[in-house]
């Protein structure tokens, strides 16, 4: 035991970590994908595991930045890479310097985590799309001013409305670099004048070239625009994230070009069937104008307007005879009541009591006297008879 080197735990691990990472040579490893974490500085840190067996791995940032996926719990891969002994802890840990997923493609992979993560955000609503201009006043086209697919949109464009106003806004369409390019395009084309529509895509190609339109800087800068965006990436076939986002897809630039314009032709023929309809309108509105006039100087009013006078003459002088006849007969009636109630009145007239004999007395003050006793020698009465009425002072009670 004494002939035994004594080391350190430092000297034991480095001594581990040499033989390791020189004995085992890089490989690829198949297995599936567990406890994936990223730090927030970009590594990724997860699990590599089969039936019997897993081993941590690691997947440093630089090789993080050019997946076009992201790890994912359960996901079957091949890892490629080598083993390597992280001196701190003395662990073992599976350095991975390519991803590929098994059963799809890296991009097809890459390409649905996207969608459905944007799906759920509410990029590809029906609601937040908006209407494109019925003719624009300047069409932005987003793309690779030498590529075909530029030269057949304005053709397409300026054989349909030959008044449209075009301005190409350069930009990289395949490779590195071309999504950022696209991205800030499509963020500052609204400071163009008059600029009310943009259209950006490309031709046909591969999915690698067709790429920039799925990364999530264009998705995102397609929705954050503030002007409608038409896109129009590679053939029918062809579906990207760029097309999902946008407030309409073309199937193909030249479709984008019909699409952003209406025809000249078509136009024409609108506007010289509305002509035709307001015509035909005008034409019915003074038919019918002409049959009412005629109408109306059919009428006696106007071939006699001076019976019209005479009805209305007669009409007053009936109206002046059932007043007449009114006001006398309320006056008759008037008469009658007053008649009667004079009738009345004289029946019940302390007059005709003193006709028979009687008379009344009353003080000065007009209150009656009823009884000797109320007046004294010196009061002045007076004594009313039916025909006049005689004063007399009270010399003795």
């Amino acid at each position: 035991m004494t002939d035994l080197p004594v080391i350190s735990v430092t000297e034991l691990v480095t001594a581990l970590k040499e033989v390791v990472e020189t004995a085992l040579p890089q490989c690829i490893v198949e297995g599936e994908l567990s406890n994936c974490r990223r730090s927030p500085a970009g590594h990724w840190y997860l699990t590599i595991k089969d039936d019997n067996a897993e081993i941590g791995a690691v997947i440093w940032r630089s090789t993080a930045a050019r997946l076009k996926f992201q790890p994912k719990d359960g996901l079957k891969v091949l890892a490629t890479g080598a083993l390597q002994v992280y001196v701190t802890r003395g662990s073992c840990q599976f350095g991975i310097t390519r991803l590929m997923p098994q059963g799809v493609g890296e991009l097809e992979l890459a390409f649905r985590q996207l969608r459905d993560r944007l799906a759920q955000e509410g990029l590809f609503d029906e609601e937040r799309k908006r209407p494109l201009p019925a003719i624009p006043q300047r069409i932005a086209l987003i793309t690779s001013p030498s590529s075909a697919a530029v030269r057949d949109m304005i053709q397409v464009i300026t054989r349909r409305w030959p008044a449209a106003r075009i301005v190409i806004v350069p930009v990289r369409v395949q490779g590195a670099g071309a999504a950022e390019e696209i991205a800030a395009a499509l963020r500052q084309v609204h400071r163009i004048p008059d600029v009310d529509v943009v259209i950006t895509g490309r031709g046909g190609g591969s999915l690698e070239d067709l790429w920039c339109f799925n990364e999530e800087i264009v998705a995102r800068a397609v929705a954050d625009c503030q002007l409608p965006v038409i896109s129009a990436v590679g053939h029918e076939i062809d579906v990207s994230i760029s097309d999902l986002v946008a407030d309409r897809r073309a199937l193909t630039p030249s479709e984008a070009g019909e699409i952003v314009v209406p025809a000249k032709s078509e136009v024409l023929e609108g506007l010289h069937s509305s002509a035709s309809r307001i015509r035909t309108a005008l034409l019915q509105q003074l038919e019918r104008s002409r049959l009412r006039l005629n109408a109306l100087e059919s009428r006696s009013v106007l071939q006699r307007p001076g019976y019209l006078i005479e009805q209305r003459r007669q009409d007053c002088d009936l109206l002046a005879e059932r007043l007449r006849r009114s006001v006398v007969s309320q006056v008759d009636t008037g008469r009658h009541r007053l008649a009667a109630a004079a009738a009345s009145l004289q029946a019940l007239s302390p007059l005709n009591v003193l006709a028979r004999g009687y008379s009344l007395t009353r003080r000065e003050d007009g209150t009656p006297v009823c009884s000797a006793q109320s007046i004294t020698v010196g009061d002045v009465i007076h004594t009313q008879f039916h025909d006049a009425t005689i004063t007399s002072v009270v010399r003795d009670v």
